[in-house]
């Protein structure tokens, strides 16, 4: 699949990329890593993400940001 197949908010990871890098389609050239917009080519291989793996990375999100605020308050 190709980035210009993904529809507009699509999560996706780029294959040749770490499996921490979760992207979101912004627009027709543009993606957001980590709230950062980035420019991507129409035809760069991607992997959309099913529903299951974006939960998925939501919650390893949601479990870091819990930890870094317990080691915050201490």
């Amino acid at each position: 699949m190709t980035y210009q197949q993904l529809q507009t908010g699509d999560y996706f990871r780029i294959p040749s990329m770490s499996t921490g890098y979760v992207y979101r389609k912004a627009s027709d050239t543009h993606c957001s890593l980590n709230g950062m917009s980035q420019p991507i080519r129409p035809h760069t291989p991607v992997r959309k993400l099913t529903a299951a793996e974006v939960c998925e990375y939501f919650a390893v999100q949601q479990s870091e940001l819990t930890t870094i605020k317990k080691a915050a308050n201490k």
